[in-house]
């Protein structure tokens, strides 16, 4: 794992958090408790700060930053940020899925039980309400998110740290 100050600032994280070898932490960034950060993801706190509450998982590529002087980054618990999406210099309330592949840019306000559909494009300064199913590119509004699909945010949220615990740090022999 890559860890850098920044200016004076250093990466904190709290209690329980799995952070992949090769994850690239750098500044201003605090992470909560029981978060999980897999591979390859940057979170880049060099021009503006990163907040991320607790039980949050960044999954493998993404890259989270913000804007320097204007845009910080705030995720809040039990957010699962999918494969290879970008989160850009905006806030993430509590649990909310931003899917796969997704972009989230500078000022927007994703509500909490909200889902950012894999693929979606969130243009800037967009406010999504609680509760609300976005997607496309640019991301619109589809609908409400139904009870199903909060069990699942609430299930992938639950689920990361476990997966981590899977994981053995035992050197293999190849």
């Amino acid at each position: 794992m890559l860890l850098k100050r920044v200016n004076g600032k250093q990466p904190a994280f709290g209690k329980g958090c799995f952070l992949a070898e090769n994850v690239t932490l750098t500044g201003d960034v605090q992470l909560g408790d029981n978060c999980t950060v897999w591979y390859n993801a940057v979170i880049r706190g060099d021009v503006n700060s990163i907040r991320i509450g607790n039980n949050t998982n960044i999954q493998d590529g993404v890259v989270i930053h913000g804007t320097y002087n204007t845009h910080p980054t705030v995720i809040g618990s039990n957010v699962s940020v999918g494969h290879n999406a970008i989160v850009h210099g905006c806030t993430i309330e509590d649990n909310v899925l931003i899917g796969m592949g997704s972009i989230v840019m500078d000022g927007c306000v994703v509500e909490s039980g909200s889902i950012v559909a894999a693929g979606a494009v969130v243009s800037p300064n967009t406010h999504i309400k609680s509760g609300s199913l976005y997607a496309g590119v640019p991301a619109k509004k589809i609908k409400d998110v139904s009870e199903e699909q909060r069990a699942m945010i609430q299930r992938i949220a639950e689920n990361y740290p476990k997966y981590a615990s899977w994981i053995e740090e035992d050197d293999l022999p190849f």
